[in-house]
C-alpha cells in the first residue's frame, strides 16, 4: 500500500548509515543507496547529505519521514481492521523478545496461537530489546516483548505502540550459608560490599544490574562477567560473588539461595509489549497478549509506575 522506498529511508534514519540499514533490511548497501536516490528523484528533493565521513538527513528528509510515520500507522490500522473481518487469520505472525521473555513467555503464547489459528505460521525470535524494535520497524516482527534501556525508543516515539505488560521483580542470588540468608529481610543496599557478577558492558543485563545498584545508593564491585543465568549461578555456587536475576528467570539446581528483595529500592524490571503504531489491536496481537497475561504469575504492570 505504501512505497517501500519510504521504509528504506526510515531504516537509514534509524541506523544512521546505509550499511547498517542494509543489514537490517537484508539488502546490499548499493541497493539501499539506489532506492533512496530513486525516492529523492521522485520527490524532487535531496534526502541525504554528506556529514564528515558519514551522512545526515536533510530537512526535506525529516518532513518525508514525519509523514511516512503517519502513513504507516494508518496502513497498520487498515490491516488490523481487515484482519478483524476475516473468518480465519492466515499468514505469518512473528513474536520476538529478550532472552527471558523468549524462553518463558513467548513459547506458550505461540503454542496457544498455533492451536487456535492453524492457518497462521508462527515464528519466535530471541533478540535484545534494541534489535526487537529494529525487527518491528523493518516488518520482520509483529509483536515484541522488551524492556526499556538507554538505547530503546522512548514511549513517545510515534512509530511504535508500547504498552506496560507486567512487572518482573529482581531476586538476589547468593551461595548457601551466605550471611544475607540469615537476615529477616534483605534490602539491595545490604549487598553493597559484596563481589558482583554482572553481564558484559552494553548488554541489557549489565544496564539492569548497574541501574538497580545505583538506585539503591551504591556502585557494585564487579568481580566477574556472565551473560547467561547458568554461568552466573555456577559462579555464585562456587563462592565467586552474587547476582541479580529476574523472577522470570529459571535457575539450574545449584547450591544457591534466591532472596526476594524488600524496601523502597527493591528493583523491578518492567516488561513492555511493543508493536508498530496502529497494530496494537490486531486480533493475533490481542490473543497473544491475553495468553501471556493469563499464564504469567507475575503482577501486571502498574500504569504510571
Amino acid at each position: 500500500m505504501i512505497d517501500s522506498k519510504l521504509k528504506v529511508l526510515q531504516m537509514v534514519a534509524q541506523h544512521g548509515t546505509v550499511t547498517a540499514a542494509a543489514e537490517a533490511l537484508h539488502y546490499t548497501p548499493s541497493a539501499v543507496s539506489y532506492r533512496v536516490r530513486q525516492l529523492a528523484e521522485e520527490l524532487g528533493v535531496e534526502l541525504l547529505a554528506p556529514s564528515g565521513r558519514g551522512i545526515a538527513l536533510t530537512a526535506a528528509a525529516r518532513v518525508v519521514l514525519r509523514h511516512a510515520e503517519a502513513l504507516y500507522a494508518e496502513a497498520e490500522r487498515t490491516y488490523t481492521e481487515l484482519a478483524a473481518t476475516a473468518d480465519e487469520p492466515t499468514g505469518l505472525f512473528t513474536l520476538c523478545g529478550f532472552s527471558t521473555a523468549a524462553s518463558r513467555l513467548l513459547p506458550p503464547a505461540a503454542s496457544d496461537l498455533r492451536e487456535r489459528f492453524p492457518q497462521v505460521t508462527l515464528r519466535v525470535i530471541e533478540a535484545e530489546p534494541v534489535r526487537c524494535f529494529d525487527l518491528l520497524l523493518s516488518g520482520d516482527a509483529d509483536l515484541a516483548l522488551v524492556t526499556n534501556t538507554a538505547e530503546t525508543p522512548p514511549a513517545s516515539d510515534e512509530r511504535f505502540d508500547q504498552k506496560p505488560l507486567l512487572d518482573d521483580p529482581l531476586d538476589l542470588v547468593v551461595p548457601e550459608g551466605h550471611r544475607l540468608t540469615r537476615l529477616p529481610g534483605v534490602d539491595l543496599a545490604d549487598a553493597a560490599d559484596e563481589p558482583w557478577i554482572v553481564g558484559s558492558p552494553g548488554t541489557t543485563y549489565h544496564h539492569l544490574v548497574m541501574n538497580a545498584c545505583m538506585t539503591a545508593g551504591f556502585t557494585p564491585n564487579i568481580a566477574h562477567q556472565a551473560d547467561e543465568w547458568e554461568t552466573g549461578t555456577a559462579l555464585v555456587a562456587h563462592g565467586f560473588g552474587i547476582i541479580l536475576v529476574p523472577k522470570l528467570a529459571r535457575l539450574q539446581d545449584w547450591p544457591v539461595v534466591r532472596l526476594p528483595l524488600a524496601g523502597e529500592s527493591a528493583p523491578v524490571r518492567r516488561v513492555l509489549a511493543a508493536t508498530r503504531k496502529g497494530k496494537r489491536d490486531h486480533p493475533l496481537v490481542a490473543a497473544a497478549l491475553d495468553r501471556i497475561s493469563s499464564s504469567s504469575t507475575l503482577p501486571p504492570a502498574q500504569e504510571g509506575a
